[in-house]
């Protein structure tokens, strides 16, 4: 009788993770149905399914119910939503530091303004400049303006279109978003600082528009490290 213990269904994430590392699943194919997989594995199938319900949360792979051809669980040829959602999970739980994630952002939107600013052909930066115009509205409150100064430095990275720096910005947006807004008693002026912020998110645009990458990483670098410094932190 196949043994399902305790975490028995953490042997299933290891074999479909090694499958798709070592080439024998690619994305697209469709697994194995519930019993192989169980027999094959020497597990319960209740292991299984809980082992499925985890890679459907984590965006990894799609389940069909039922009978027929479009029934079973399909690896998903862009699985980067997994990656955004397990590094949510992993921020959450651990409570990194604040200085860990500002230093991780340098990296992260240094190069993505950097490709930005180099692409060959024009990218399209509509996203991220109807986010400016958004922040320009007078009676916008800060925590409003905060969650759309997140979401203009994810789009910025979206556009570069590199997926792994996408996916990582998306999974930091959260403790992103929190962070500045726990900075914000700590500010002088809310008002001085939302209007440099915005010139400043401008000024990282226009360099990118320009295809100046040098121009537009100084920018962006000194952007992320100004917010911080004006609340106390120091990298």
């Amino acid at each position: 009788m196949a043994n399902a213990g305790p975490r028995a269904w953490e042997r299933v994430l290891a074999q479909i993770e090694d499958d798709l590392l070592t080439g024998r699943i690619a994305p697209g194919q469709r697994l194995p149905g519930e019993r192989a997989l169980a027999e094959e594995l020497q597990v319960g199938r209740s292991s299984v399914r809980e082992a499925m319900r985890v890679l459907e949360a984590l965006g990894l792979l799609r389940a069909q119910t039922g009978s027929g051809p479009d029934a079973g669980a399909v690896i998903l040829a862009r699985p980067t939503g997994g990656m955004s959602a397990l590094l949510r999970l992993q921020v959450a739980g651990q409570g990194f530091q604040v200085r860990d994630v500002v230093r991780t952002r340098l990296v992260l939107e240094t190069a993505s303004v950097t490709e930005l600013a180099g692409a060959p052909e024009p990218v399209d930066l509509a996203a991220a400049a109807e986010l400016l115009d958004a922040m320009d509205e007078p009676d916008l409150a800060a925590a409003e303006f905060l969650a759309l100064d997140a979401q203009f430095h994810l789009a910025l990275a979206q556009a570069a279109g590199n997926e792994v720096i996408a996916a990582m910005m998306s999974g930091l947006r959260d403790s992103i978003e929190n962070y500045t807004r726990e900075t914000l008693p700590l500010l002088r002026s809310w008002a001085d600082t939302s209007a440099r912020l915005r010139r400043e998110h401008r000024e990282v645009l226009a360099a990118v528009r320009a295809g100046d990458g040098e121009v537009a990483g100084r920018r962006m670098t000194a952007h992320i490290k100004g917010y911080y410094a004006e609340g106390g932190l120091s990298l």
